[in-house]
């Protein structure tokens, strides 16, 4: 049984306590973050250290770090303190939720995918990734390395999405389209074409209705 160290003491942090405390075998040991930015000693009944002095108390030869940052700097944060970690000689664990659902694919360390999610076979997802609940991951598609994909993501088969990509909410990618590095396909997107690098793309925002809610019948 893996003893781990979770990187944060945020709300997202919280949760991913929640998720392996109740659905993995992994023991869990403390958190970790940085220096400035602790609040407390302790986090849901264990320590908290800073990162910069966790060899001290957590050496890499005994213990397994778990990093679920978000998307800020579009994953480059999650893949600095990754890089960070791994250079001083710690080895990472990743969560796959057993509520979901995937078939023959390849997972890389360091990545979170939650509960709901259709991963069918032959995928590829890199290190640092993560993915929410209720995905559908099409046959044969990549991944690459620090990417986040929001939740009701659905994409085709033999899909290809370029490290540092984010998804977000119920965007729509259709089969075979490669996705370049760095983009930013917003929440409801529908991609039919190849995308450029450090591309982005909004459907924007559904406008309001000129009309007040108490004069319209319903």
């Amino acid at each position: 049984m893996d003893k781990v160290v979770i990187f944060g003491n945020s709300f997202f942090a919280e949760t991913i306590y929640f998720y392996l405390q109740h659905d993995s075998d992994y023991q869990l040991i403390a958190f970790t973050v940085d220096e400035s930015h602790i609040q407390s000693e302790s986090f849901h009944d264990l320590p908290v250290v800073a990162y910069e002095k966790l060899e001290k108390y957590y050496p890499p030869t005994e213990y397994k770090l778990f990093i679920p940052l978000g998307y800020e700097r579009l994953n480059k944060l999650r893949a600095e303190k990754y890089y960070n970690a791994k250079n001083r000689g710690y080895g990472f664990i990743s969560y796959i939720s057993s509520k979901a659902d995937y078939h023959n694919i390849s997972v890389g360390e360091n990545c979170l995918i939650l509960e709901k999610s259709i991963i069918e076979p032959q995928v590829t997802i890199g290190d640092n990734c993560i993915l929410a609940g209720g995905n559908h991951i099409g046959h044969h598609s990549i991944i690459n390395n620090h990417c986040f994909i929001a939740s009701h993501v659905v994409f085709g088969g033999r899909v290809v999405v370029g490290e540092y990509s984010f998804i977000g909410m119920n965007a729509t990618i259709r089969n075979a389209i490669n996705i370049g590095k760095e983009n930013i396909i917003g929440a409801g997107s529908i991609i039919l074409t190849n995308t450029e690098d450090q591309a982005v793309y909004s459907p924007g925002e559904t406008p309001k209705f000129q009309v007040p809610s108490n004069l319209i019948h319903i």
